[in-house]
């Protein structure tokens, strides 16, 4: 997707028709759009969110007031104003346009009343008219950039760390990110799949005989348990989600009041501590499975290497070992014809047949060898015998280690809760007892979930056997037979998707953490580590006493972490999409409209960014402030440019303090006085041989 321009009128601030914003592309991809706060800028963001999607952003205050108030007040009464944002772009060479509008008149009671918006959409044809798109203009714009990806590409630079921080919206970027990756294509299809193995046995049960019918209920029965209590693990998930924002909730309360802050703090201290001794204990407990499974064998070693040693003492004391002679010495004189002592050796003569009977008493060189390596072997895996017992004594010492230190953990904070229940104030001990009832409920909670994820994986191993048995029975008809291939066909084929979806996801994601953290090294100066979870959690991880624990990240650091991510997304995606023809979205090009992204960071971070923000998408439009565009935003940028744009300010008050932008010498009014009793904006174009 490449955008082309954006028109308004009288959106917002922007009153009557306005010029059209040509957008920048290609070498120098980047247009940056300057205003005062209140000017607009947020308003040109939520156009494009709006005539897209019908959406805005958290920062657009009263949405559903978009009409200007200066158009309004200069018709009569009962006479409609229309305001509408209008947006061209291209995609996969083909040129669109978009409008969405609405209408609003003010009535006899001095209130305003507002229209539903339309969505007009139109493709420009080779002959160079234009047409109505073949099919519904939402459905067009889903395939090109779902609405479910737009906030990482249409986004108020501010907040864009809320995506992160947001648990809700955490939990959306794995499935968005499939959206654009396109393995969405892949869960419908194992859907689909599913369900035509569904009919299948449905056709089975009508033709087949009483056993697979029975069997076949079986199954279903199983399904339906198992697919019972998955539904109860999805609303545990939830429920978990619930308890623990009021348990954070509950704990950040019982710091902020004075008589439990030391006690509070002592408690997340301890909490913080029990959470890394349980680590540790999961830690040892696997380094201990693998070395049980790894070396744990070398213990059975003595009885065996007896068993071995007589059996070779038995052959050298038969003569057998070393033997005095070999099979590849008898079977040469054999082949060549002639004995030791020159004498011929016929075949059919008793001289020949003599010299044959040695192939059974002569020994194997082989054989021996391989004797001799054994016992080798044998004797040095023996020496590893006491350093196995030493390493497995060492790892049950620090299990047990563990277990103390957790059991007096768990004893600390025990006596902490008691204290805060039987504190004075009466509100600490109802926090408290509340936070109880929290860390109960989540517990029985977790409990619950892995009671039923045991339950989960029984019934799939009972469906299995089930299976097996269906697929053991001869089925005695044509149309027996067919349906048994046909469900066969459609289980390997739902096994491959989704066995083709999974190393999709991993390979991408492993690919997309990769470049996330070489884009956050490029700006941050810290020695953080971005890392990305199974199911795209972000999180910063500090590694520099060996052990990776989380951090706490700062608010420039979130932004910038959040910028890596979507940088991380743009460029993994593209160059995912061009190596791999999936039926997902093109994501070969990306447009990036931010507004205000340089707000809470410090110099260093807003050069960083400024520098690597141009280089990430195929196309990017900034809306600044003059306080965040000067000084090293502007030399960062200044190469990358193609379009410049201010937004003029009219302020209707009479003593408003005008203000001025400076732009290659030459100054634009930022803020100036309006010429009338309104408020509004317009929007000034910079000449390319000034912004240059």
């Amino acid at each position: 997707m490449k955008l082309i321009s954006l028109r308004l009128c009288n959106f917002r601030q922007f009153y009557g028709k306005t010029p059209e914003i040509a957008l920048a592309a290609g070498e120098c991809n980047t247009t940056v759009i300057h205003g005062n706060n209140g000017a607009g800028k947020t308003t040109i963001l939520n156009a494009f969110t709006w005539v897209f999607y019908e959406k805005f952003t958290a920062a657009f205050a009263s949405p559903e007031l978009l009409v200007n108030k200066r158009a309004i007040a200069e018709v009569d009464f009962g006479t409609s104003v229309e305001c509408w944002a209008e947006v061209t772009f291209e995609h996969d060479n083909k040129r669109y346009q978009l409008k969405r509008h609405c209408y609003a008149y003010q009535n006899q009671k001095d209130r305003i009343d507002y229209s539903q918006s339309k969505f007009f959409m139109l493709i420009a044809g080779d002959d160079g008219c234009w047409y109505p798109p073949p099919q519904q203009p939402v459905d067009i714009i889903q395939g090109i950039l779902p609405e479910s990806l737009h906030q990482y590409f249409f986004f108020d630079g501010e907040r864009i760390d809320h995506i992160f921080r947001d648990r809700d919206r955490k939990n959306r970027i794995a499935e968005d990110t499939k959206e654009l990756l396109g393995v969405k294509v892949l869960d419908r299809a194992v859907e689909h799949l599913k369900k035509a193995k569904r009919s299948l046995q449905d056709e089975l049960r009508a033709v087949g005989d009483s056993k697979a019918k029975a069997l076949l209920q079986e199954e279903r029965k199983l399904e339906k348990e198992r697919d019972r209590v998955g539904q109860r693990q999805e609303k545990i998930v939830l429920e978990l989600t619930q308890h623990e924002k009021l348990k954070q909730a509950l704990n950040q309360r019982l710091i902020e009041l004075s008589g439990a802050e030391e006690l509070q703090k002592s408690k997340e201290k301890l909490d913080r501590q029990e959470r890394e001794t349980r680590h540790a204990l999961v830690q040892t407990k696997s380094e201990l499975k693998q070395l049980l499974s790894s070396r744990g064998y070398v213990t059975f070693l003595p009885e065996i290497m007896v068993k071995f040693i007589t059996i070779v003492d038995n052959l050298r004391s038969r003569g057998e070992l070393p033997a005095g002679i070999k099979k590849q010495f008898v079977q040469e004189l054999l082949n060549r014809q002639i004995c030791l002592c020159g004498g011929h050796l016929t075949v059919g003569t008793s001289t020949y047949q003599n010299v044959q009977s040695w192939l059974e008493k002569a020994g194997i060189a082989d054989l021996e060898e391989a004797v001799i390596r054994l016992e080798a072997q044998g004797k040095e895996l023996e020496k590893q015998i006491p350093e196995f017992w030493q390493d497995a004594d060492n790892k049950q010492a620090s299990l047990h280690q563990g277990r103390t230190e957790l059991s007096s953990l768990e004893n600390q904070l025990d006596e902490i809760r008691k204290k805060l229940r039987s504190s004075p104030d009466e509100e600490i001990q109802k926090l408290q007892k509340k936070l109880d009832e929290t860390e109960k409920s989540i517990r029985e909670l977790t409990l619950e979930q892995g009671g039923n994820q045991q339950q989960i994986e029984q019934f799939e191993r009972q469906i299995e056997a089930k299976n097996k048995q269906i697929a053991k029975q001869k089925l005695k008809e044509d149309k027996q037979s067919l349906a048994q291939r046909r469900i066969k066909a459609t289980e390997e084929a739902i096994k491959r998707v989704i066995e083709v979806r999974l190393r999709l996801e991993t390979q991408f994601r492993f690919s997309l953490e990769r470049r996330v953290q070489e884009i956050f090294r490029s700006i941050s100066f810290t020695p953080y580590l971005p890392r990305l979870s199974q199911d795209y959690q972000l999180t910063l991880m500090e590694n520099t006493s060996g052990v990776a624990i989380p951090v706490a990240a700062s608010t420039g650091e979130n932004q910038v972490l959040s910028l890596s991510f979507i940088g991380g997304i743009i460029d993994r995606v593209r160059d995912w999409s061009q190596r791999n023809a999936l039926m997902g979205p093109d994501s070969s090009t990306f447009p990036i409209v931010m507004d205000s992204p340089f707000g809470s960071l410090d110099e260093i971070y807003r050069r960083q960014v400024a520098r690597s923000i141009p280089q990430l998408a195929n196309q990017l439009v900034i809306l600044a402030t003059q306080t965040q565009w000067r000084g090293e935003v502007e030399e960062e940028t200044r190469d990358r440019i193609g379009k410049q744009y201010v937004l003029a300010y009219n302020s209707p008050k009479p003593d408003c303090e005008e203000d001025l932008i400076e732009i290659a010498g030459v100054q634009y009014p930022l803020v100036r006085r309006s010429p009338n009793e309104f408020e509004f904006t317009e929007i000034v174009e910079v000449e390319i041989s000034q912004s240059a």
